[in-house]
């Protein structure tokens, strides 16, 4: 895979984001550790997460029960 990673952000839940924009994966990790697979998720859905104003509350509207995806 060949992740893009996202750093330009803060969140209070989200410690890492990254795209592989071949496989459209999104990998999603957070503070706790865990980390998550969300899959079929297009380029303009991983651009939205990083110029959103929060990409927490993004990910919960936009990403979460809206694409498959499995724990790492």
């Amino acid at each position: 895979m060949a992740w893009e990673n996202f750093d330009g952000f803060q969140s209070s839940n989200i410690a890492l984001l990254q795209y592989d924009p071949e496989t459209w994966t999104l990998e999603v990790t957070f503070h706790d550790g865990g980390t998550y697979h969300y899959f079929d998720v297009p380029a303009d859905t991983w651009n939205g997460l990083k110029t959103a104003d929060s990409q927490g509350i993004y990910l919960n509207a936009y990403i979460k029960g809206h694409f498959r995806y499995a724990k790492v």
